[in-house]
């Protein structure tokens, strides 16, 4: 039986809240658990990605050009192996695309046995809906929303037009998050190098 992680990811620094409460294997990489939290946010995996612990523990895509970035790669590490390091709170940082800057506040509330009936990943909950991609981060969205939000605001029709259709930001589609997550636990896990 393998253990089973439960993580609640919330979206830092927007107005509208946007949470997920997901249950990942305890092994899964961290280069498979960023896939993991693309697919249940509603990012579509189009930028760089770090996961932080405090200020000097970082995984995600070392740059060879950055050598003193100090980033390891987020394929060699596990899940486990990032929770060894989390201080009492069991937070840790999510960023996702260095430009927009979405930063995720990432809990580990529990570690448990897994249900032998239940494919991992899975979606437990959440709320709000996940940030156009590229709208300029928590600045960008929050002007994005103003101006699709009032018919009178100088950037209504390009922003409304930019979107290609209604933006609800309190809606969730967890149907689709669900779809997204299936697909995910059909390939083949990989295991962190040791």
């Amino acid at each position: 039986m393998i253990d089973i992680a439960r993580l609640r990811i919330e979206l830092e620094d927007v107005d509208h809240p946007v949470m997920r409460r997901i249950e990942v294997p305890v092994a899964i990489t961290l280069a498979d658990l960023h896939a993991v939290i693309q697919a249940a946010m509603g990012w579509q995996n189009a930028h760089l990605y770090e996961f932080r612990v405090g200020r000097s523990l970082a995984w995600g895509v070392p740059d060879p050009h950055w050598p003193e970035a100090n980033t390891r790669p987020a394929k060699n590490a596990s899940l486990a192996e990032l929770a060894l390091h989390l201080k009492q709170n069991k937070t840790f940082e999510y960023l996702y695309d260095f430009g927009d800057d979405w930063r995720h506040a990432v809990k580990l509330e529990a570690i448990a046995a897994a249900d032998s009936d239940t494919i991992y990943p899975r979606l437990v909950g959440g709320h709000g809906a996940c940030p156009p991609e590229d709208c300029g981060g928590p600045p960008g969205y929050a002007h994005l929303l103003e101006a699709i939000a009032d018919p009178d605001h100088e950037d209504h029709a390009e922003l409304s037009a930019w979107l290609g259709g209604k933006f609800d930001p309190t809606l969730v589609d967890e149907a689709a998050i669900r779809k997204r997550l299936a697909k995910l636990a059909k390939r083949r896990p990989r295991k962190a190098k040791t």
